[in-house]
């Protein structure tokens, strides 16, 4: 028969178990909802996929081409995410990941009906494609 304090170490357990796990956010959540402005949304058919391919969750901002806010998402490692109706404007990526934040150096125009992907990975020899810049500049709107 099993013991009382065997069930109760159980339970601790599994509790623990889900507390830890419950920090964690889902793909396609806006955690910083609280921390930007509504996102900006467009009637046009134009798509971008991102790719998280690191081995740790990213948070993926994306700003429009004179550093306005448009969108934010967090995105666990190995998942994707699709924005959809993606403004006609050029635009691009900044990131969130572990203690670091990143900006893509590349511009993508986005024109209506296009599907873009963007796949985010690190690879010290393509720092080239990445700056890193201030938790002040990820959070500016």
């Amino acid at each position: 028969m099993i013991g009382i304090n065997t069930i109760m170490k159980f339970m601790t357990l599994i509790f623990l178990s889900y507390s830890l796990s419950a920090q964690r956010g889902k793909t396609g959540q806006e955690i910083f909802s609280d921390r930007f402005p509504q996102n900006v949304e467009a009637i046009s058919k134009s798509t971008l996929l991102i790719s998280n391919e690191t081995d740790h969750d990213i948070i993926a901002l994306i700003r429009g081409q004179y550093n306005e806010y448009l969108r934010h998402v967090y995105i666990r490692t190995g998942d994707n995410w699709i924005f959809e109706n993606m403004p006609i404007t050029r635009f691009y990526v900044q990131f969130k990941a572990k203690e670091f934040y990143f900006e893509d150096l590349k511009r993508i125009v986005v024109n209506f009906g296009e599907k873009h992907s963007f796949y985010f990975y690190y690879d010290p020899q393509q720092e080239e494609d990445y700056k890193i810049i201030t938790e002040q500049d990820f959070f500016k709107w």
